[in-house]
């Protein structure tokens, strides 16, 4: 790693009892190196409040100018079937705990087209690709 650790302290602290988490604000202190890893925030936070990496959701962070300190925001879930149930998919995504299923561009792009030349409720069955 680097010579220098990074101090992490939690702010505005709450609880919250209908999504099942903990929320609160991140300050990391890391003068003298670049931006902290969210993986490492996350690891630390997870020692903080006692539980594994995979229940904690860090993001939003933001470097002041000149570096030093950055400031962003972290949620511990209780489990990992409440984060799975109340995270955006995007957010689940980047912790690989989500796939999203698409079409390749060029079978979209396709679609798309085909569904220009029909009008209605016909664009339900042209959506579809065809057979050969």
């Amino acid at each position: 790693m680097s010579e220098t650790s990074a101090t992490i302290r939690t702010r505005k602290f709450m609880t919250n009892r209908l999504l099942a988490r903990k929320q609160m604000v991140v300050d990391v202190v890391h003068p003298g190196r670049a931006t902290v890893p969210k993986t490492e925030i996350r690891e630390k936070i997870a020692q903080m409040y006692k539980t594994t990496p995979d229940t904690v959701f860090a993001f939003g962070f933001r470097t002041q100018f000149g570096g030093g300190k950055t400031t962003g925001f972290a949620l511990v879930y209780d489990t990992l079937d409440f984060a799975k149930k109340f995270e955006p998919k995007y957010r689940l995504a980047r912790h690989g705990l989500y796939e999203r299923k698409r079409a390749g561009r060029k079978q979209r792009k396709e679609r798309k087209n085909r569904l220009k030349k029909v009008r209605g409720t016909k664009k339900a069955k042209v959506g579809h690709a065809k057979k050969k």
